[in-house]
């Protein structure tokens, strides 16, 4: 087959052939720089749509981090509200037992005294 596309380039001067045979060369230089260059386009768009992908996911990760410090913060605002009234309620705790105390006390002296009393 190659013998009847070699057909047409009977008859014509060396200096032509020449130039043909410089032309047929450059095309085929020019596919082959075309092929690597497709090539390099094709791994650079599958880059591309890689590093796109871990954009997409890094985002997805910095939303879900970003939701659950959120939550977080919302249970620390919970659980500090939680220490504030315990707190709260263990000063008064402490309150009524020092007042308790001091009734005890004054209780305590009031019974001696009446045992004084009785013992007189």
């Amino acid at each position: 087959m190659s013998w009847a596309v070699e057909e047409w380039k009977e008859g014509l001067s060396p200096r032509v052939l020449q130039k043909i045979h410089e032309l047929e060369s450059q095309v085929d230089k020019l596919k082959k720089e075309r092929q690597q260059r497709q090539f390099q386009l094709e791994s650079l768009e599958a880059a591309l749509q890689k590093q796109k992908q871990k954009v997409e996911n890094e985002k997805n990760e910095a939303a879900t981090l970003k939701r659950e410090n959120q939550s977080l913060m919302e249970l620390c605002d919970s659980l500090e509200k939680a220490k504030q009234k315990i707190s709260h309620d263990l000063q008064v705790k402490e309150s009524q037992v020092n007042i308790q105390s001091g009734q005890l006390n004054s209780s305590k002296k009031d019974v001696e005294r009446l045992e004084q009393e009785l013992k007189r």
